[in-house]
């Protein structure tokens, strides 16, 4: 190969080639190495980190920097050779820089092609999630769509959903797919809380915050007895759903494949997915118990509809009865002859049934005989009067009831001798006894021979009613106004069931309306805050993603998010009440309205927390200004009834750059900023900046050590003595918490309990020392000291504490003597029937009740003789400040104080924090007994104390 100018310049010309078409920055660096060797042979081309130091070589010349990597391309060759290309070489380097560059854009655009992709699809999930809520199927299909959307975002082969009621403390699963457990809940079942006890979904709910992980690891994290419900799982990711902070149930999919995990983005897609799934769940219960009420009271309207028809009909046949009966009436009054009244009646009959073959037989006034007054048939046209014998007429006057037979009947009654006829036989015959006076006078007969016509039950009924009135038409006179009561009142009962039904179809009108207002409304409060009418915290981030995605496009045009939280509200609501309180934050929000822009969005967060969303500002200072603006609007007092309320707030400011990838980051950091404020004093505006950030990464750290750090079993117990103070022996231990972290040693409680509590892991790291300690407490004092642990007012929430911390020292069979625990007077205060309850117990299985602090907290004397406290401990502040044996102080007279209401209760007195020697005999001469401090031992780890338990000399 021959450089440049020798006759043979191809080899550079194709090295010059492939680099401009390199694929990658290694590609780059290769084909650099290639130019380079046609110019200088042997030399080198290498990378070397940036933050690498550059070491002083004449033959080394930096050719190019990776931006996507940090890091720059050199060459490593004689420095003359250098020197004589310099110019070439410098020609390649910014040929190199430019190809890096492009390959870094074209890395960077992928990686935005992706998130966008990643948006559009969970953007698309959430409009499936809400349109699942008003779509016409039934909810277990609405369940497995929404399976499906999720299964869309990540592997949720394996998915259910559980529904919490707090109220009444149940659990129901409508919805649960697992390909590996048999086990399936009815998904109408409801069932106890305590039934899934234990359990990862049961911590889920209880805790109200999200688990991820093997589940055979976070079983072994979690305090309490292992529950194994269902198979164990690779993975297992479950975030609760909540309303507001109440948590209403939870979503958890899980892996049984070892080649698949959840990360982080899962769990916090499935946590942002959740609450929309939760809005689906609550518009689509709102939907079908509308619907059942739609449905419910449209068969209601059916149901008395039906029976409005039947009253019709009844109506009808009663009118037509009643017209009959009124003619018939009416014709005993009118008629000129009985002939005509007779046949007037036979043609009333024959308005109601089939009456062709019609005769009216009657006694004889001597009742031997049987007379025929009227008489119309087919076959028999003339019935002549005749001695009372045994036919169908007769037998109907014997038993004074109606008779219904057919020729088979007929023929039957003669047979068996009951009945001997005579002339035409019908096929269907009919006959009523006339009644007058209680008795059987007449008879009223109709009949039929052909098979066309016949004669029912409801006939009968109908012609013995008729002849009712046919045999007391004399007395119809009497019964006139009465037939026309009972007609007024048919009249007002159809009347009423008539305006009755114009009401139901007149309300079932108004339920539809409703309805329709209500799903309107429903959308509008889905986006919206119910209280002040303010955008809420979904449409103020769709809102903040888009302004967030108009910056990336132009870093130029600025925006801001302010925080507003109002100082001292909880103050307001328990002075003046929450109905003021609402309205207070109603007349907050349209301050703060009117403080901003049209465009400009403000939000009700919950509770008193607002934000803003301001657009289109230059600077950071455009964004102070308007906090300002909204402080000293606030700063302005409020009218609310008879009342002036005054109020302030605090303003945390957060402002967009390249790091912020979500809109929720920046509601974040605004809150943040907005605590800095009030920790500076309230009635102020406060920026995010670097310091926040540092902070809130620290803090971050610090609570994930702690959770690492309860797997890893890094808290130990630290034992400090307790002695009687005239003859220093050890009557026991205080058990005291530390933290042997792996990078900054051995820790204090003050130095991380502050955050173990905000995260919930001070109640596990409490558990893991007692324990160690009850492994111990054997070793330590045998039978005749005792071991003090420190139980803090977050446990006495569990109303199974003493039953825990009893089987616990069973386990280890510790005698309950041997344990005495220790409480502060704000422990007493946080449910105090729950607290006296545990403490009795514990009392009365023979554990010992210390009270820590004394003098410090309220001091209450009722502490005294309603809890079970045999100790009191004199706080370390009155111990330190107590004067030498010779002088008086105020510390002194309220030890001594101590002393003698603890003498005068019987109960004992252990001062803390003896330091000094002066400080123990002052301590004697008041009389107290027993003391513990710097002055007789350190803290220190059990192995020091095992080797001479209940001695100062271990």
């Amino acid at each position: 190969m021959q450089a440049p100018g020798s006759g043979d310049v191809e080899p550079l010309q194709d090295a010059l080639e492939r680099l401009l078409r390199a694929a990658d920055a290694e590609a780059v660096r290769t084909e650099c190495e290639a130019f380079v060797h046609c110019l200088i042979a042997g030399a080198r081309v290498d990378w070397r980190a940036d933050a690498e130091a550059i070491p002083a070589h004449p033959g080394l010349l930096e050719l190019a920097v990776d931006p996507q990597n940090e890091r720059s391309l050199e060459i490593v060759a004689p420095e003359a050779d250098l020197a004589a290309w310099a110019d070439m070489l410098s020609w390649l380097g910014r040929l190199s820089s430019a190809r890096l560059r492009q390959l870094a854009e074209t890395a960077n655009l992928y990686e935005a092609i992706s998130r966008l992709a990643l948006a559009e699809r969970l953007q698309r999930a959430l409009y499936a999630i809400a349109e699942q809520a008003g779509a016409e199927h039934n909810m277990k299909d609405m369940m497995s769509a929404l399976h499906g959307i999720v299964g869309s975002l990540m592997y949720a082969e394996n998915f259910f959903i559980v529904l919490y009621d707090a109220q009444n403390r149940t659990v129901r699963f409508p919805y649960f797919v697992d390909t590996e457990d048999q086990d399936i809940p009815d998904p109408e079942g409801i069932r106890p809380i305590e039934a899934i006890e234990n359990t990862l979904t049961w911590h889920v709910l209880l805790s109200g915050r999200s688990m991820m992980g093997a589940s055979s690891d976070l079983e072994k994290n979690l305090p309490g007895p292992r529950v194994n419900i269902g198979p164990p799982s690779d993975d297992w990711l479950g975030v609760p759903m909540k309303r507001g902070e109440d948590v209403v149930g939870a979503l958890v999919v899980q892996s049984y494949r070892d080649d698949t995990r959840y990360t982080e983005n899962d769990r916090d897609l499935l946590t942002y997915v959740a609450q929309h799934v939760q809005t689906a769940l609550e518009r689509r219960q709102a939907h079908e118990e509308l619907e059942r009420r739609v449905t419910t009271r449209t068969a209601a309207l059916r149901e008395a509809n039906r029976v409005l028809r039947q009253q019709v009909l009844q109506r009808q046949r009663g009118e037509r009865l009643q017209a009959a009966l009124f003619r018939i009436a009416e014709l005993a009054n009118t008629s000129d002859s009985i002939e005509n009244f007779y046949a007037a009646v036979h043609r009333v009959i024959g308005g109601l049934l089939y009456a062709r073959n019609f005769y009216i037989a009657l006694l004889s006034e001597d009742q031997n005989k049987l007379t025929f007054p009227y008489s119309v048939d087919e076959l028999d046209g003339v019935r002549e009067p005749r001695e009372l014998g045994r036919g169908l007429t007769e037998y109907v006057l014997r038993n004074g009831k109606a008779l219904l037979a057919d020729r088979d009947e007929i023929d039957r009654l003669n047979r068996d001798q009951v009945l001997s006829t005579s002339g035409a036989r019908s096929l269907h015959w009919l006959g009523v006894p006339l009644i007058w006076n209680e008795k059987s006078m007449g008879v009223l007969a109709v009949q039929s021979y052909t098979p066309e016509h016949t004669y029912s039950a409801r006939d009968q009924e109908l012609l013995t009613f008729v002849s009712y009135h046919i045999a007391n038409a004399l007395q119809r006179k009497y019964t006139t106004e009465s037939l026309k009561q009972a007609y007024a009142s048919l009249e007002r009962r159809v009347t009423e069931r008539t305006r009755a039904l114009a009401l139901a179809n007149r309300d079932l009108r108004e339920q539809i309306a409703e309805r329709e207002r209500v799903e309107r409304r429903l959308k509008y409060e889905t986006l919206h805050d119910s209280l002040t009418g303010l955008p809420n915290r979904t449409l103020l981030l769709q809102r903040l993603e888009q302004a967030l995605n108009h910056y990336r496009e132009n870093p130029g045009e600025l925006f801001a998010v302010l925080f507003i939280d109002l100082d001292r509200f909880k103050v307001i609501n328990d002075s003046v009440g929450h109905l003021v309180g609402d309205d207070l934050l109603f007349q907050v929000g349209g301050r703060i309205r009117a403080c901003l822009k049209t465009r400009d969005v403000v939000a009700r967060l919950g509770g008193d927390e607002f934000a803003v969303l301001v657009e289109g500002i230059v600077d950071p200072q455009a964004a102070t200004h308007i906090a300002e603006r909204i402080i000293a609007q606030l700063q302005t007092p409020f009218r609310l009834g008879a009342k002036e309320i005054f109020t302030s707030a605090s303003i945390g400011i957060a402002l967009p750059s390249p790091d912020y990838t979500r809109p929720e980051e920046l509601l974040r950091d605004a809150d943040s900023a907005m605590y800095r404020a009030k920790d500076e004093g309230r009635h102020r505006a406060a920026i995010f900046d670097d310091r926040l950030r540092r902070e809130a990464l620290s803090l971050l750290e610090l609570e994930g050590d702690l959770r690492r750090a309860l797997t890893r079993n890094e808290f130990v117990p630290f034992y400090q003595p307790i002695v009687e103070l005239e003859s220093s022996r050890v009557v026991g231990y205080e058990a005291l918490l530390r933290w042997r972290h792996p990078e900054r040693g051995l820790l204090p409680p003050g130095d991380f309990l502050a955050v173990a509590e905000d995260t919930g892991c001070s109640e596990a790291i409490d558990w893991q020392i007692f324990e160690q300690v009850a492994r111990q407490a054997r070793a330590l004092v045998g039978d005749e000291g005792f071991l003090s642990i420190n139980v803090s007012g977050s446990h006495f929430r569990s109303p199974d504490l003493d039953q825990r911390l009893l089987d616990l020292l069973a386990e280890h069979k510790v005698p309950a003597r041997s344990i005495r625990v220790e409480v502060t007077e704000r422990a007493l205060l946080e449910n105090p029937a729950q607290v006296k309850r545990i403490l009795e117990n514990l009392r009365d299985h023979g554990v010992g009740i210390a009270l820590d602090d004394f003098g410090t907290g309220y001091s209450s004397l009722s502490y005294l003789h309603q809890y079970p406290i045999e100790t009191l401990k004199i706080d370390r502040s009155f111990v330190t400040e107590l004067p030498s044996e010779d002088n008086e102080a105020h510390s002194t007279a309220v030890v001594r104080a101590i002393q003698a209401l603890a003498d005068s209760l019987r109960m004992h007195v252990i001062a803390e924090g003896i330091e000094t020697e002066s400080q123990m005999r002052v301590l004697r001469r008041i009389g107290c007994r027993f003391g513990q401090g710097f002055l007789f031992a350190q803290p220190a780890p059990a192995s020091k104390w095992l080797g001479s338990p209940l001695s100062l000399d271990a």
